[in-house]
This record gives structure tokens, C-alpha cells and sequence, in this order.
């Protein structure tokens, strides 16, 4: 799916390039509404508040907005590092808002997967191309909130109200549709990105193996938020990313730094841990 989205944003004849990310998000999720309202059974049983799905369509989108604005004050390696620091704000907004309850252990393995993620993806050349400092920032920092309080309304939704994975992945982009389809008319995107089209024809290719790959990811997505829990699936969608450089480590032989054959064993150390911590948990007695 990244190579295809990275294809999509690419340089298009006569140097035109795709700038339309709102455009592209909102295709991805009227994508993704239809596959789950398509493949939905007809008497899916769902007791969630339709509010409650709006609001956490409204943060989950704020989220991917402040992420993609912060890309023009920092760089990207710099957004990466930040937003593999996401289990931390769920761990946190799930205690504080959802009622979870975590031992303390879970508290280190997830600061181990986090840390050792964080450290295998840090630069150390320094970006020359450093502006208006402070601004980039804050956007990550608003983005990790948002981050935290969408996980701490589905960890509501997970242990107060009946619902299927297809149900909530389909009222969540739903919603999404709809907000963005505003934000669309309202910035004259949808206008622009008409234009394109009509330019590049073959951009619609491009964007439906897109989506079609987003369709997939997402409903596993949303499969482990519905059978796990968000905190689960942030774990697996922040190790993915070394998982990812791993692989290519071991296909093209890429030479791996000192500091990041720590940081892996670090990160696989929390991650088994917390698996047989876990195991051993469900195994003890409760009085």
C-alpha cells in the first residue's frame, strides 16, 4: 500500500504532483464505508450511540490532520519518531478516561517497545532545513492527544456496547466521509482535485489499488481494536514499522547500526515479555 500511495503522490507530466491528501483520504474512506457496508450482515446488532462514533471519527481525523500538517515544519523522519511514540498516549488516556486498568508491567514492556522503536528509527544528522520551530511540534503533540482520546472512546465502546468489527469500521469512516467531503467544498480541494483527475485520467488506477489495499488493512485494523484493544493494535501498527525495515535488512542487505541491533532487541525483549506476561495472567485463578 505505501509504495502505491508514494505512486499517487508522485510527479506527473508536465511536473504537475499530487498535493490533494484530504482528497486522497476521503477517497480512502468512501472506499472503506462501502467494502463494510457491502460485506455487513443484514441483522448486525449494534448498540454504540451514533454521537459517540462521530466523535471518534472527529478525533481519529484530527489526528491524521495534525500529523499531516506537521510535515511542513518538520521532516519527515522527525514525524515517524514522534507518532511511534502513540502507544503512550493510548496507555495513558485509557487509564484516565476509559477506566482501563494495567499492571505495571505493562507500563515497562510498552516503554521498552516504544524506546527501542523510537531508537531504531532515530537520524543523527540533524535536518539543515530547520523553520519555524515550535509549530511542527505542537501539531504532534496535538495529534498524539487526538491519538489518545480516540483509542480511550473505542476502549468505551469495547467494554460498554455491542458491535461488530465490520459496524465500526463502517460508522467510523462513515463519519469521516462526511467530515471530509465538507472540509472538501469548503477549501475548494474537491474542485482541484476534479481538475486533476480530468488531466491524469489514469490517477483513478492508482487510487483504487489504494484503496483496495486500504480496505484490507483497515478491517484488520478494526479487527484488532474489536477482539483486542486499541492499545493492541497501536503496539502492532508501531513495531510493523521496524518489522518493515527488518524484512528489507534481510531481502537487500542492508547493514544495520550498532545502535539499532539494540533497539531490536529491545523492542522484540518488551514485546515477548509482554506475551507471556499476558499468557500468564489469563492462566492465573480469580478470587
Amino acid at each position: 500500500m505505501l509504495s502505491r500511495h508514494f505512486s499517487v503522490q508522485g510527479t506527473y507530466a508536465g511536473g504537475d504532483r499530487f498535493t490533494y491528501t484530504q482528497a486522497l483520504v476521503f477517497f480512502l474512506c468512501l472506499a472503506n464505508t462501502i467494502f463494510a457496508w457491502v460485506l455487513r450482515p443484514k441483522h448486525d446488532v449494534d448498540t454504540v450511540p451514533t454521537k459517540m462514533y462521530g466523535l471518534c471519527a472527529a478525533s481519529y481525523l484530527g489526528a491524521m490532520i495534525c500529523s499531516n500538517q506537521a510535515l511542513q515544519y518538520l521532516p519527515y523522519p522527525t514525524q515517524v519518531l514522534a507518532k511511534s511514540c502513540k502507544p503512550i498516549p493510548v496507555l495513558v488516556f485509557g487509564v484516565l478516561f476509559a477506566g482501563k486498568k494495567y499492571s505495571w508491567r505493562k507500563y515497562i514492556f510498552i516503554i521498552m517497545i516504544v524506546l527501542g522503536v523510537a531508537m531504531f528509527l532515530y537520524k543523527d544528522k540533524k535536518s539543515s532545513t530547520e523553520k519555524q520551530i515550535g509549530i511542527g511540534e505542537i501539531l504532534l503533540l496535538l495529534s498524539l492527544t487526538m491519538d489518545g482520546t480516540t483509542t480511550s472512546i473505542q476502549d468505551t465502546i469495547n467494554k460498554s456496547y455491542k458491535r461488530s468489527t465490520l459496524s465500526m469500521m463502517f460508522y467510523m469512516n462513515f463519519f469521516s466521509t462526511i467530515y471530509l467531503m465538507i472540509g472538501l467544498f469548503v477549501t475548494g480541494e474537491l474542485f482541484a482535485f476534479i481538475s486533476f483527475v480530468q488531466r491524469y485520467p489514469y490517477v483513478l488506477s492508482d487510487l483504487c489499488l489504494v484503496a483496495a489495499s486500504s480496505c484490507g488493512g483497515q478491517y484488520f485494523i478494526f479487527k484488532t481494536i474489536s477482539e483486542f484493544s486499541p492499545l493492541t493494535c497501536s503496539v502492532i501498527t508501531t513495531t510493523r514499522k521496524l518489522f518493515t525495515i527488518i524484512i528489507s535488512v534481510v531481502f537487500m542487505n542492508h547493514p544495520l547500526l550498532e545502535r539499532q541491533k539494540w533497539a531490536t532487541f529491545i523492542v522484540f525483549s518488551g514485546l515477548i515479555m509482554d506475551a507471556v506476561d499476558s499468557k500468564l495472567s489469563k492462566k492465573k485463578p480469580h478470587h
